[in-house]
Formats: C-alpha cells, structure tokens, sequence
C-alpha cells in the first residue's frame, strides 16, 4: 500500500485554455504555501477545450517565470510534444529553466497528438509511428546533452549531432525524465530505458496494467522498478457536496462548447478516469490509487480553479486521502 502526503499531489493546469501568467503565479503561490508537491502545465499552442481566441500563452516561458517566483514546488510540462521544438533547443531550454529553480524541473517527453494545432500553425504531422521515433532519439539526444560529458555526437534517422557541447547543465543530475502514456510495449520500453517517472492516466485496473507493463521492461534491462516512480492523471470535478460538483462539471463541460448533456459526459469521463463528486467519493477514489501503488495524483482543473476551488480541495480533499 503507498502512503500519500500532501506533496502527493500536483495542480495540472491547461495552460492553452485562457488563463494568463498572473493566474498561474496566483495559483503556484497558493499550492506551494498549503504544502501541494507542484504545479505542472500542458504544452499546447491551440485551446483544445475552449475557444480558439482564447491566450495559449507558452509553457516554458511561464515555467521559467514561475521558477524565479516560488521556491519549493516542482513545476514541469506534461507533455512537451517533441514536435515543437528541436531536441537541442528543448534541452537547453530544460536545463535554462531548472538551473533558474533551484533544481526543481521535470522534463515530460510526448510524441505529440493534437492533430489540429500542428495543421493551424504549420508543424509537419507525420504517422504516430515516425512521431514516436522522433521522439525516442529526442530523448536520447537531451538526456546525453544534460549528462556530464561536455559534448555529444549523434547519428539518427532524423537528428545529426556533431560533437555538440551539453551546455548549460541543468542542476539534477540526472535530469528527472517523465515519459506518459498507455502504449503496450514501446512506452514501457522507453520509459523503463530513460524516464524518472511513468505517468498514465485510466481506471485502477487499467492503471495497475500499464504499471506493470512498465515494471516487467525495467526487469527486462536489469533495472530495478522501484527506481521509477508511478503517477496518476485524472480529470478532475469536484465538490464539497455532490451537487457541487455537478457545477464544477456543467462549468468545464460549457466551457469546452460540448454537445449532448452534462449527464452523458461525466459518466463517459468517468469511464475514462475522470475523479468526479464530493470529496468524500474523490477522496475514496484516490485512496485506491495510493494502495495500488499510484505516488503522485495530477488533478487536472478546467477551466484553471479559483483561490476558494483550490482551498477546498486543501482542506477537505487532501485530509481524507492521506490521513
């Protein structure tokens, strides 16, 4: 059975559905003084729930401003899609931001999936098989940039490095890798090969599978699976009550511009792995991810929380899962 602090869990923001830099610092001040373990962000350049007006401000332009301005939560992008940005400049970049925190980055690695953003601003989108490679020798690539050897030659089917400096280094050594995803066997391979972390989302069960898909390709390599840590995604409506919940629900499900009912969507997200009710029926859930060995909860809010949402969630969510 795990144990779950309050440094269990971690706020997931999507940054690209509105909210501006001033409402994510509002909220890293919030979580980091009631004790959360972080704040992370999605790295979308489209709203994908919302309007396509609303600000999709940048995800390492903020994690870098949100680095100088806190001082102890972890903050981190999940995913960065490897479609984004060369593999060079996504390691500086990491290594930029968590020199300027003190040591507290995560680095997550997407193939990339959000078909529409790359059509609306030019970015090639090639098969999920070549995204997945890309993303592989992207891995690679950083992870020996970041390393202590001053410089790195690489030879791959889509990136060429010709002894090129790892500078500047990030503070972690090494630098803490979060692969995601559900995939059944070139995910747990590459996560059991590079990654600090396996993030997925799903029903217990479903979780529980992918865990030990993961766990078997760390023995599989010799690597002990315990030197991984296992966390959990799950959207996230809830409430004091039950019925408060359902305005938190009918708040997200408006904002997203959806068709059908409210009813009809909470129950397919909750097929999915959504954490919908009062606390008390969020706190149950969680506490069954914690005994099936979950170390890290990503309450994903949409659209971003108010101070009071947050609150709650301190005061009444948190007690029940780890007391």
């Amino acid at each position: 059975m795990g144990k779950a602090t309050a440094e269990s869990f971690i706020l997931m923001i999507e940054g690209q559905e509105g909210i501006s830099y001033d409402g994510l610092l509002s909220l890293a001040r919030q979580v980091e003084a009631a004790g959360w373990g972080g704040l992370f962000r999605s790295d979308h350049w489209l709203p994908i729930q919302g309007q396509r007006t609303l600000d999709a401000t940048d995800a390492w332009s903020t994690l870098a401003g949100l680095a100088r301005e806190t001082s102890r939560i972890r903050l981190g992008a999940l995913v960065s899609p490897m479609t984004f940005r060369h593999p060079t400049e996504f390691a500086k970049i990491v290594a930029t931001v968590d020199q300027m925190s003190g040591g507290r980055i995560d680095a997550g690695f997407g193939a990339g999936w959000y078909e529409g953003e790359h059509q609306t601003y030019g970015l090639p989108f090639n098969s999920f098989r070549e995204r997945f490679d890309r993303m592989t020798e992207a891995i690679d690539i950083c992870t020996s940039l970041w390393s202590p050897s001053e410089s790195t030659s690489f030879s791959g089917a889509y990136y060429q490095l010709d002894n090129a400096p790892g500078f500047p280094k990030p503070l972690q050594q090494p630098m803490p890798v979060i692969v995601g995803g559900k995939g059944a066997k070139r995910t747990p391979a590459l996560t059991a090969r590079y990654a600090r972390e396996y993030n997925t989302g799903g029903l217990v069960h479903e979780w529980v599978e992918r865990r030990d898909r993961v766990k078997a390709a760390c023995e599989a390599i010799g690597r002990d699976p315990a030197s991984l840590r296992y966390t959990w995604m799950t959207a996230t409506c809830i409430g004091l009550t039950e019925a408060d919940a359902w305005k938190r629900a009918t708040m997200r499900f408006k904002h997203a511009g959806l068709s059908g009912t409210v009813e009809d969507w909470v129950a397919e997200q909750q097929g999915r792995g959504m954490t919908f009710g009062s606390v008390e029926q969020a706190a149950e859930r969680l506490r069954a991810y914690a005994e099936a060995g979950a170390e890290r909860f990503y309450l994903q809010i949409v659209p971003a929380p108010e101070e009071e949402h947050v609150d709650l969630i301190t005061r009444e969510l948190i007690p029940r899962v780890v007391g």
